[in-house]
């Protein structure tokens, strides 16, 4: 890759590691991604499924081809050493500044995509590509619909007519350089709930018979919903459920009347999902007929699973292996991690590749971690994997 144009996309991604935002509050940077595009003479939309950009590249007849990125950052507060580093916050509801960051990569992403729309606007091709710059992946935050940005892309029709769609997700213990992928079921079908459960207070010694007890309540709860993963879904199905966040009462003496118990469940295939989040309603119902309370539950995010079409992979063979060397392309096991990319891969035929970008440094660090540090030099990797892997898709037909 040209060394300017490589120069400029770190640049770019720096000033966007610089400046995160939420998701469906990426302003700023899809105000970046518009100038980019403006500059290159792509044409392009704003205000897709929320602050969303797409931009599109027709030359002649030929195929669709869907290019993705995510844009939206983390409510995080950055740990690195970076001199660009994140010191942006935001208001919650509260009135409370939360810090930002991009912690997972999102603005490398970006970075790559624009430099993916840099690479084509000069290659010779027949037929169409779409660049999605897509809007809150990693939530449904204000979404009055609880629907997440790659959700509502493919519900605004940007998938419409689309032959193929890829995807890439940067990996900060990765070296630089390697590509992992796991065909079909890659990464798992995921929800966020939370449950509430409404009891009756008392006096915890003199008459705690006249209340209910939220936190007993809770307290079986969690134990039956626990239990699901080990009696009702088969030991070869991928099954996570797991609470992480509890909350209630009042004093010592008071027997709770609310508590509120929030968690994730994971699994890899959607009808074992499924099975799970129904077992989970029906422990629900008995516990409130055990009980006499009140319980209910709501979903803050549901995505399925994602997967990853062999035949759109064995099309891109020679892409990868001309970018990376056929020793580094290399196969893993599917994880319970989540992406809303599957919202597309159940669309259309799809691929979604983990690129290498671990940094130099001694300690590296996972993402969503404060501390973690993505090396800039995976970026033109990941530029030329979109660009190159989209022209090998159009030649394919």
């Amino acid at each position: 890759m040209d060394p300017e144009l490589i120069k400029r996309l770190i640049a770019i991604r720096r000033k966007i590691h610089a400046n995160p935002e939420i998701g469906y509050r990426e302003h700023q940077t899809a105000a970046l991604v518009c100038e980019e595009l403006g500059r290159l003479k792509i044409p392009f939309r704003q205000g897709i499924a929320g602050t969303g950009v797409v931009a599109t590249l027709e030359k002649g007849d030929g195929p669709v081809i869907a290019l993705r990125a995510d844009m939206d950052a983390l409510p995080i507060l950055e740990e690195t050493k970076l001199d660009f580093k994140s010191t942006k916050t935001m208001k919650d509801a509260r009135g409370l500044d939360v810090p930002l960051m991009h912690a997972c990569g999102h603005d490398v992403h970006t970075t790559m995509l624009l430099g993916a729309a840099a690479l084509l606007k000069d290659s010779d091709f027949k037929g169409k590509v779409k660049f999605i710059f897509q809007p809150s992946e990693e939530g449904v935050y204000d979404d009055p619909d609880k629907k997440s940005g790659g959700q509502r892309m493919v519900e605004a029709g940007e998938l419409d007519g689309v032959r193929a769609a890829l995807g890439l997700h940067v990996h900060p213990l990765l070296p630089v350089g390697k590509l992992a992928f796991k065909l079909g079921q890659a990464l798992a079908c995921a929800n966020f709930f939370k449950i509430e459960i409404t009891g009756k207070m008392a006096h915890a010694a003199v008459a705690p018979h006249l209340g209910i007890d939220a936190i007993l309540v809770a307290s079986n709860l969690i134990q039956s919903v626990s239990a699901i993963t080990a009696k009702y879904i088969p030991p070869h199905e991928p099954t996570v459920i797991s609470f992480t966040k509890i909350s209630g009462g009042v004093a010592p003496n008071v027997i709770a009347d609310k508590v509120v118990i929030e968690g994730t469940v994971r699994a890899l295939d959607l009808d074992t999902f499924n099975q799970v989040l129904s077992r989970m309603e029906k422990i629900i119902k008995g516990t409130m007929t055990s009980f006499d309370a009140d319980i209910k539950i709501e979903y803050n995010l549901n995505y399925p699973s994602l997967l990853n079409d062999k035949q759109v992979h064995a099309q891109m063979t020679s892409t990868l292996d001309g970018i990376f060397g056929k020793g580094n392309v290399i196969p893993i096991d599917a994880i319970l991690g989540s992406e809303d990319f599957a919202f597309y891969s159940r669309k259309v035929p799809s691929m979604f590749y983990f690129l290498g970008a671990k940094d130099t440094a001694e300690a590296c660090y996972f993402l969503h971690d404060s501390k973690v540090v993505f090396n800039e030099d995976c970026i033109p990797y990941g530029a030329e994997l979109l660009s190159q892997g989209a022209l090998n898709l159009l030649k394919a037909g």
